[in-house]
């Protein structure tokens, strides 16, 4: 299951190239979060990361996903985390790419976080947000790959989709530095270790009970691209990370499709699955 940052929707994945090429060995689902793409996001609800995991968790089961590994990029890493801790049977696996883990103090907070004001930030995300938006896309772009090229994949997607009012005012919110991260964060800090790679060289910072982990750090500018310019990078920490599942053979023992019900593993894969931490 693949869950996007701030700012983009599901189709990112699919225009990097990583749906296409993950989905030569698993079966991909990739959810635009709330307020993302084609879903809603109501205001009855504060979707912090714990809510959206609920929300995420709950449409794995009406499309009958017994478990998942769980890949989420920037702020998608806060769901990832949260689905982890909430439901570790489910969660096979965490990959976590550029996270966003703690909140910081930045200035361009007052400027993102306009559109999720009422009143004066519909005003803003009807009229003018969007335009700006618009005009800005490219510098931004810019910035993300930095010192990269943009990609040509990237180019593909639709700006004027990811300005749509709805997720401008997504975007915005999520743009608000809460504790809800840090606490998420703090939480997988103590839990026992998984194996993976921790990010930043922080010992322990992408451990979590029961899972296994697998995180990919910025690129060497420090920005959030590797998610769109390494696919090759994250299908591999996707195989190692079932690889380290399945006893190291780079997931030969195991070839059931992520999402099949536990008990359709042969006995072969059952095995090695039974002797991890998680016991799925």
């Amino acid at each position: 299951m693949l869950l996007h940052g701030n700012g983009v929707y599901a189709s990112d994945f699919e225009y990097s190239g990583l749906v296409g090429q993950l989905s030569e060995r698993y079966r991909v689902i990739a959810f635009d979060r709330p307020g993302y793409g084609y879903s809603a996001r109501p205001r009855s609800t504060v979707w912090t990361p714990d809510a959206q995991a609920r929300l995420l968790h709950h449409a794995l089961q009406e499309i009958g996903v017994d478990s998942a590994i769980v890949v989420g990029h920037s702020w998608g890493t806060m769901v990832a985390l949260a689905m982890g801790l909430q439901v570790p049977d489910v969660v096979r696996g965490l990959v976590l790419l550029s996270g966003y883990y703690y909140p910081t103090l930045r200035l361009d907070v007052t400027v993102q976080a306009q559109p999720a004001i009422p009143l004066i930030g519909d005003l803003m995300r009807y009229t003018v947000s969007p335009l700006i938006g618009r005009l800005l896309w490219p510098l931004l772009a810019k910035r993300v790959f930095s010192p990269q090229p943009v990609s040509e994949r990237f180019r593909r997607l639709d700006p004027w989709m990811a300005l749509r009012p709805g997720q401008l005012r997504a975007a915005a919110a999520e743009a608000v530095p809460d504790g809800a991260r840090g606490r998420l964060a703090i939480e997988a800090h103590r839990a026992p270790a998984g194996a993976g790679a921790d990010r930043h060289g922080d010992p322990g910072q992408d451990r979590l009970a029961g899972q296994r982990v697998r995180a990919l750090a910025r690129n060497a500018a420090g920005r959030r691209a590797v998610e769109r310019a390494a696919p090759d990078a994250r299908c591999g920490a996707h195989g190692a990370l079932r690889a380290s599942r399945a006893g190291g053979d780079g997931g030969r023992r195991d070839r059931r499709p992520v999402g099949e019900p536990p008990a359709l593993r042969s006995p072969r894969a059952e095995a090695p699955a039974r002797a991890s931490e998680s016991g799925v």
